[in-house]
């Protein structure tokens, strides 16, 4: 049976009359990681000092492996919660050698022991041909792994990763991301991370905490926080998207201008849209993955803008009515700006809100 490692129960942090944490609630299972996902000054980092005891808390309670750590009336103090963190600027000592970083927490261990612990973690992180290197001789990426591996050295409960990416390029941060996770996972590491980039949460984290205005609006995984938001800011702030205007025709169908979408079965049963109401108008999400370009439908939209991906063209649609929708397209079909091209709609997942009136 998976056990809770951390958990967060009605946490409230304040600065003043000024909530930056507003109730918030979360659980990590041992053994997985989590990420806090969204834009800056929505109290994500805030919550990770909080979690490290960097930031009392002014409500609510932090227990780490059934321990409280932090409430309103008490707060052990951060070396004492067995949390490892990893800042944004990773924090190395420049006159410290690689080793002399992961050994630097260690100091409790006898020379061999901490000699040995040093060495296995230069091994995990792949940093043992550069061990007498000093920060400033290194890379950002490697930079980054001897923070991680000073981190991991004393054997924490719970990893905090705080926009650990943040630095690097784009290449080396999607390549980095994966050997993180690689390492973590092979470590039985508990983690959290925070970071704005919706790319390095989803290939780090199993599950994800959308964050917005200092709560958690939706805690799920990857697929279900893209396929079945749980709001409208969740909708928008996950992936790329539109909304197009469709009418309830029963509990089970909509129309929008493409065509009739249906809702599926699934382990809960089939979405139903009857709450809604019959012939009301409502949004319906539509992702670059739903519209699915097909030379023979009859179905035309015309080509307003087109990004160029390597393997795909993004290619934003005009349709008829003025509205527009995205499609991801295989990157063979070269359209021009202007162009009609033949659609059709490919929708697994309906996603319905109600629609915003105008003000």
């Amino acid at each position: 049976m998976e056990t809770t490692l951390l958990q967060l129960t009605a946490v409230q942090q304040t600065y003043g009359e000024h909530a930056i944490i507003n109730g918030l609630s979360l659980h990590l299972r041992a053994g997985s990681i989590g990420c806090l996902l969204g834009p800056s000054g929505c109290g994500k980092t805030t919550v990770l000092r909080c979690i490290a005891g960097f930031e009392s808390i002014s409500a609510g309670e932090i227990l780490l492996d059934g321990r409280t750590v932090g409430s309103a009336t008490a707060s052990i103090r951060p070396e004492q919660r067995q949390i490892g963190m990893v800042f944004q600027d990773y924090a190395l000592f420049p006159h410290l050698n690689v080793a002399e970083n992961i050994g630097f927490g260690l100091h409790q261990l006898s020379k061999t022991e901490r000699k040995r612990r040093i060495e296995e973690l230069q091994s995990i992180v792949q940093l043992t041909e550069v061990s007498k290197k000093f920060p400033h001789e290194l890379s950002g990426g490697q930079q980054q792994r001897v923070a991680l591996a000073r981190a991991l050295a004393p054997r924490p409960r719970l990893i905090l990763l705080d926009e650990p990416f943040s630095n690097l390029d784009v290449s080396l941060r999607e390549r980095l991301s994966l050997e993180v996770r690689d390492i973590l996972k092979g470590q039985g590491i508990t983690a959290i991370l925070v970071t704005h980039d919706q790319a390095e949460a989803f290939a780090i984290a199993d599950e994800i905490g959308v964050m917005h205005q200092g709560e958690i609006q939706q805690w799920d995984t990857a697929y279900n926080l893209y396929h079945r938001p749980a709001n409208r800011f969740v909708a928008n702030f996950i992936g790329q998207g539109v909304f197009l205007p469709g009418k309830v025709i029963d509990a089970r169908q909509i129309e929008i201008e493409l065509g009739i979408l249906r809702s599926r079965l699934s382990q809960q049963g089939a979405l139903s849209f009857e709450h809604h109401g019959r012939d009301n108008i409502v949004d319906v999400l539509l992702r670059p993955d739903d519209i699915v370009h097909d030379d023979a439908s009859n179905l035309l939209a015309t080509v307003t803008h087109r990004a160029f991906r390597g393997a795909e063209f993004l290619y934003t649609l005009r349709l008829n009515s003025g509205d527009t929708v995205l499609s991801l397209v295989p990157s063979h079909h070269n359209h021009k700006i202007g162009e009609k091209i033949g659609i059709k709609l490919a929708v697994d997942h309906v996603v319905v809100f109600d629609q915003i009136k105008a003000s």
